[in-house]
């Protein structure tokens, strides 16, 4: 696995605490760009190119995680969850809390044990605020010396490869998505016909209301936007075709309607646009349709006086969870369409 794409796939970055991979984010960027900023709500954003049109790149940087909410006297940390957590993966897992010195405080979320319920309690579903975690200290004062309440939790990272092409990682979603941008304006960075400005932004608290993109969208003003993120994947037991068509391998999915319209409704002439490219190129790619989840380009497409947006979407598998799975020839797929989409479109406009 290459270093960069395993640097983002472990860094920690709940919401609200993106500071570390806005780091690896901004050094990347500056590599590639004419210029690099952070701005002042913490979003990634780096100009390449110049030209009438603006046209830009956005991927999140932010993961689903937990904040430390309080501790007991006997030293047990209770939390709040951050993003779309579901209670159900929660018991026995892994966690580090990354104290205000950068340090990582490794500890175990706990329940009360099922040897222990009564009738009743057992078959309730187990919720995260009778959860706790366990970092092996005996009181609130010695855990206090080596966290703070509001400290960010994030799961026990993780990045590897399960076989030739199938990759796993923690933060998949959207750590993938930041790669793909930033192979993306590497590879233009080399164009020798850009006639635009090309924006790279990677937002922040994505999970928790798409506010990054609210703001940098406002910030940037484009003509056009192109977000790359994750979507969910129908090939696992028990999701029906009718549900999800979506496959790792199949290549990087074109989302053409999230959350039923309440999330992006992609133009017909966006659509169009993206789908002619990819089929003019034979980049293999999916549809997909999608009742439920949102990305930054519902509330980028809204910024302003509303802005052409289009998303494309990498195949994942167990989004929201500790550790997900993808497909690299996906994430490759992805960076083919968004560098001929831009391409085509500082032509279009």
């Amino acid at each position: 696995m290459e270093k960069l794409l395993n640097d983002l796939l472990i860094c920690d970055g709940v919401s609200g605490y993106e500071e570390n991979v806005a780091k690896i984010m901004a050094e990347s960027l500056r590599k590639v760009c004419n210029s690099t900023e952070i701005d002042n709500f913490g979003n990634v954003i780096g100009k390449l190119g110049e030209g009438k049109k603006k046209l830009m790149l956005v991927a999140h940087m932010d993961e689903i995680g937990m904040v430390v909410k309080y501790v007991s006297e006997k030293g047990f940390i209770y939390f709040i969850k951050v993003g779309g957590l579901n209670d159900s993966i929660l018991p026995g897992k892994i966690v580090k809390i990354i104290n205000k010195n950068g340090e990582h405080v490794t500890g175990i979320i706990g329940t009360k044990p099922p040897h222990l319920m009564n009738i009743e309690e057992s078959k309730k579903l187990i919720k995260y605020d009778t959860m706790f975690i366990d970092i092996g200290l005996h009181s609130k004062d010695e855990v206090l010396k080596v966290i703070d309440i509001g400290d960010q939790i994030a799961f026990e990272s993780s990045a590897g490869i399960l076989s030739e092409n199938i990759y796993y990682g923690k933060a998949v979603d959207n750590r993938i998505g930041c790669y793909a941008m930033l192979k993306v304006m590497e590879i233009l960075a080399k164009s020798k016909d850009l006639d635009a400005e090309i924006y790279a932004c990677a937002t922040v608290q994505e999970e928790v209301g798409l506010k990054g993109g609210k703001t940098s969208s406002f910030n940037v003003n484009p003509d056009f936007a192109l977000v790359i993120d994750t979507t969910i994947t129908g090939d696992i037991p028990g999701i029906e075709e009718k549900v999800s068509t979506i496959k790792l391998g199949k290549g990087v999915a074109i989302t053409i309607i999230e959350a039923s319209g309440r999330g992006t409704i992609v133009s017909q002439k966006v659509r169009k646009l993206m789908l002619d490219t990819a089929r003019e190129n034979m980049i293999p790619h999916q549809i997909d349709v999608i009742n439920g989840g949102v990305t930054d380009g519902a509330t980028i497409q809204i910024s302003r006086k509303g802005i052409l947006t289009g998303i494309l979407s990498i195949p994942t598998r167990y989004i929201h969870a500790p550790t997900s799975v993808f497909n690299i020839k996906d994430v490759n797929s992805a960076v083919d369409l968004a560098v001929k989409t831009i391409s085509k479109v500082t032509k279009a406009l």
